[in-house]
C-alpha cells in the first residue's frame, strides 16, 4: 500500500463529483487535499478520519508548508500516542471551503478565474458530502470519525448521515448547532473583512492584495473566545509590553493587546479572507436537530455507533451543557454514549493543547473499540 499514489503525505485528488449541496447548487469537480498515516489493515478496520476545525486543515501530523510549524495535533497523532500510524490508518482532509488545497473561492472555476464570492455557500454536512467521496476514492468503508470544534460538528454529520459507515464518533468541544453568541461573533469577523476597502467584493486575487487588515481583526475577535478569561488573566494580566509606563497612546501597551495583534497578521499569511466567510457561514448554519425534525435524538436513532463527549470546564465558546445536550439526545435515541467535563485553564483551545487526560480519554475510548 505505501506505493499507492492515494496513500501518504500531502496528497490531492480531483473528483469528478457532482457534489449536491444543500443549497440547491452543485459542486463540479471537487478537489479534495488530504494526508493519511499508516495502513489501512486487511479488514479495514482500523480508519480514523480526524475532523479539522475552522482555521485548520489536513496537515495534522506533518509540518505545515506555509509556516513550518508542526502538524495542529501532534500531541494526539503519533508513534506512540492515542492516534497512532502504527495501529490506525489514519485520514485528515481539507474541507471544501478552505483555501489549503481542497474546492474553494480561491480554486479555479470552469472559466478559469478563481471562484471568489461565485464560489456557492456551503454547509457543514457538504463538507462531510465531500469527505465520503474521499473515503470511497481511497477504499475506507468504515470508520471512527475524531474531531473538536468545528471538527466534533463534522463527527456529529457523520454520525447522522452515514449511521452504517460510522463504528465510533469522539466529538470534543463542540455542539449540535451554533448559539446566537456564536453567529455573533463569526458576523463580527466577516464584517471586519467586508469593510476593508481591499475586499472588492471577494475579486481581490488578481491584485494578489488581499484585505489583510480586516481578517486580522476577525482573527483578534475570533481568538478572544478560543480562551479562557483565567488562562488570559494568568498569561497577561494588565502587564505592560516592553515598557514601564503607559504610552498614552494607541500602540500596543499591554502584552495582551501586542499578543492580539500578532495573532491577527500571523494568520493572514496562512489564510484566505473568503474562505473565512464562508466556513464560518457554514458553521453559523449547523442545526442538527433542524436536519432533522427539531428532535436532535431522531438523528441518532436507532444508531450503532459508540460515541464519546468530551467538554472543558473554561470553554465558554462551546460550553459544557452543549455535550450535555448531545449526550441527552444520543440517551433518548438509545446509542451507546459516553461524556467527560475535563478540567482546563485553556478555554476552547484546551482540544489542542497539553491536557494529559484528554489523551487518556480518547486512547481509553479507542482501545476499548478494538482500536
Amino acid at each position: 500500500m505505501e506505493h499507492d499514489e492515494r496513500f501518504g503525505p500531502a496528497r490531492s485528488v480531483t473528483l469528478p463529483g457532482p457534489l449536491a449541496l444543500d443549497g440547491g447548487q452543485s459542486l463540479s469537480p471537487v478537489t479534495i487535499a488530504y494526508e493519511t498515516y499508516g495502513r489501512l489493515n486487511a479488514d479495514g478496520g482500523n480508519a480514523i478520519l480526524i475532523c479539522h476545525a475552522l482555521t485548520g486543515d489536513h496537515h495534522v501530523a506533518s509540518t505545515h508548508p506555509r509556516t513550518g510549524k508542526p502538524g495542529w495535533w501532534t500531541r494526539m497523532v503519533g508513534e506512540g500516542k492515542p492516534i497512532d500510524p502504527a495501529r490506525h490508518f489514519i485520514i485528515c482532509s481539507n474541507v471544501i471551503g478552505s483555501c489549503m488545497g481542497s474546492s474553494g473561492p480561491a480554486t479555479a472555476a470552469a472559466d478559469g478565474s478563481p471562484y471568489a464570492m461565485r464560489f456557492p455557500v456551503i454547509t457543514v454536512r457538504d463538507m462531510v458530502r465531500a469527505q465520503a467521496m474521499l473515503m470511497d476514492h481511497l477504499g475506507v468503508r468504515t470508520l471512527t470519525a475524531v474531531g473538536g470544534s468545528m471538527g466534533g460538528m463534522q463527527v456529529l454529520e457523520w454520525a447522522a448521515t452515514y449511521p452504517e459507515r460510522v463504528k465510533s464518533a469522539v466529538i470534543i468541544a463542540s455542539a449540535a448547532r451554533h448559539s446566537a453568541q456564536n453567529i455573533a461573533f463569526h458576523e463580527v469577523g466577516r464584517q471586519a473583512i467586508m469593510a476593508d476597502p481591499k475586499w472588492r467584493g471577494g475579486d481581490y486575487y488578481e491584485a494578489n492584495d488581499p484585505p489583510a487588515a480586516g481578517l486580522s481583526v476577525a482573527r483578534m475577535a475570533a481568538h478572544i473566545t478560543y480562551l479562557s478569561e483565567a488562562g488570559l488573566t494568568e498569561k497577561f494580566g494588565r502587564r505592560l509590553q516592553a515598557r514601564d509606563a503607559k504610552g498614552f497612546g494607541f500602540d500596543a501597551d499591554f502584552q495582551v493587546e501586542s499578543y492580539l495583534r500578532h495573532q491577527g497578521i500571523s494568520f493572514t499569511d496562512r489564510f484566505d479572507a473568503n474562505s473565512y466567510l464562508y466556513i464560518t457561514r457554514a458553521m453559523d448554519y449547523f442545526d442538527l436537530a433542524e436536519e432533522h425534525g427539531g428532535r436532535l435524538a431522531d438523528a441518532f436513532r436507532g444508531s450503532k455507533t459508540r460515541f464519546c463527549l468530551v467538554s472543558f470546564d473554561t470553554d465558554w465558546l462551546y460550553p459544557t451543557r452543549e455535550s450535555r445536550g448531545i449526550v441527552h439526545a444520543l440517551n433518548a435515541a438509545g446509542a451507546a454514549a459516553s461524556f467527560v467535563e475535563l478540567s482546563s485553564p485553556f478555554g476552547h483551545d484546551a482540544f489542542l493543547l497539553d491536557v494529559p487526560e484528554l489523551f487518556r480519554v480518547v486512547d481509553g475510548f479507542l482501545k476499548a473499540g478494538g482500536l
